[in-house]
């Protein structure tokens, strides 16, 4: 995944994808405007768009809106069972798997229904693969025969891959099974997170209006106040430093998962005074860390000026690499895989919406940024914002 699918080379490949995906979710926005002032609810339309993006990067398909909602609808009952079950059956799984056989049925149905959706959709992906490989003649037609198809998809990536086979010592391909599992969780990681991310950004960016001006201010600057430029560009958000301040701030402020997955110590270990022994469970307290006020001035103040040139977050690595002082993605060699695409997805998305929208808060209904816990940290008011258009509408995009 991170050698192909997220390599940089491979990510410019999907930014007609991206740009497909802008469309929707502008359309969809401006559909759940609310005619009477009070506000559109934007989360829904979020999810919507990144399920769409990460499909397709995933399968190499456009698909249409109910078939996407379709995977969405299997990906949330997975979910579901996995955050409520798996403690239930490791605790004595010969007696468990029978006394809460209805609750293992439902994940063995959800995941059936995962693999009824998903080995078409690679079937597909490996029809065409051995179609480019016969002839250049098949590849120029494969590559042509649908306008919804793409060069690259993260299936092809498991379609190449070869696993050892002790019982006989020659490698063998994935199965559906193991494909169908790989695509869930590509889907699962990110999906949410990037949802979530962008919501608490956009949610900052109502409740402080002249922050989002100022970014406003650089958007129409890059692009030269001109409406025929249709997007902000991958290229264009490389010129942006206060979109990027912003985006980390977000981040700092408001990091998607407040703990990363549950780590274990190798060895005894001395860590600040305190001795972590072999085999502890050990859990970073990712938000906590971006809030230190040791580390922050007015930690809790959405202030991208922070990590601008001569900020106190001037040069701050997200990788951990120098320092960490911060660490939504995680550190090390367990750091998020995706850290690239989301960063990018994130800068390019919340620089579209801003150029498209005035976000403006209803009135006498303030932002509330109470969190609450879902499969990510989420608002628990989702962001319900004004949506004043600043371009010329145009025509709705097919779904």
């Amino acid at each position: 995944m991170v050698a192909e699918t997220l390599h940089p080379s491979r990510v410019r490949l999907f930014s007609p994808a991206r740009a497909w995906v802008r469309r929707v979710l502008v359309d969809k926005l401006r559909e759940a405007g609310d005619p009477l002032g009070n506000g559109a609810v934007v989360m829904e339309a979020f999810r919507y768009a990144m399920f769409c993006l990460l499909v397709l990067m995933c399968f190499g398909e456009r698909l249409d809106e109910p078939a996407v909602r379709a995977i969405a609808a299997a990906q949330r009952d997975w979910l579901a069972f996995v955050a409520k079950n798996p403690s239930v059956f490791a605790f004595w799984p010969a007696l468990t798997r029978r006394l809460f056989r209805r609750r293992l049925q439902a994940g063995l149905d959800a995941r059936r229904r995962q693999k009824e959706l998903f080995v078409p959709l690679i079937n597909d992906r490996r029809d065409r693969k051995k179609q480019l490989s016969e002839s250049a003649a098949a590849a120029a037609t494969a590559a042509t025969k649908k306008d919804t198809t793409f060069e690259h998809a993260y299936v092809d990536t498991l379609l190449d891959l070869r696993l050892p086979n002790e019982e006989d010592g020659h490698d063998r391909a994935l199965t559906d099974d193991e494909m169908a599992n790989l695509c869930s969780e590509f889907l699962t990681a990110g999906t949410d997170t990037t949802s979530t991310a962008l919501q608490w950004i956009m949610a900052e960016l109502v409740k402080n209006p002249s922050i989002q001006a100022k970014l406003h201010a650089e958007i129409e600057s890059t692009c030269n106040n001109d409406d025929d430029h249709d997007e902000v560009t991958e290229d264009d958000t490389h010129a942006m430093p206060y979109l990027k301040a912003v985006v980390l701030e977000g981040l700092r402020r408001h990091p998607p998962a407040h703990f990363l997955l549950t780590h274990k110590a190798g060895e005894d270990v001395e860590v600040g005074g305190y001795t972590i022994p072999k085999g502890a469970a050990v859990n970073f307290t990712v938000a906590e860390m971006g809030w230190d006020a040791r580390e922050w001035d007015r930690p809790m103040e959405f202030v991208p000026e922070r990590f601008l040139p001569g900020g106190e977050g001037d040069g701050v690595d997200v990788t951990g690499s120098r320092e960490i002082r911060m660490m939504p993605f995680g550190a090390g060699r367990r750091i998020c895989a995706g850290l690239g695409v989301a960063m990018l997805h994130l800068e390019y998305f919340v620089a579209n919406l801003v150029r498209e929208f005035e976000w403006k808060e209803v009135p006498g209904h303030e932002v509330d940024l109470t969190e609450t816990q879902e499969f990510t940290t989420v608002m628990k008011k989702p962001l319900r914002p004004i949506l004043v258009p600043r371009r010329n509408q145009t025509t709705p995009t097919p779904h």
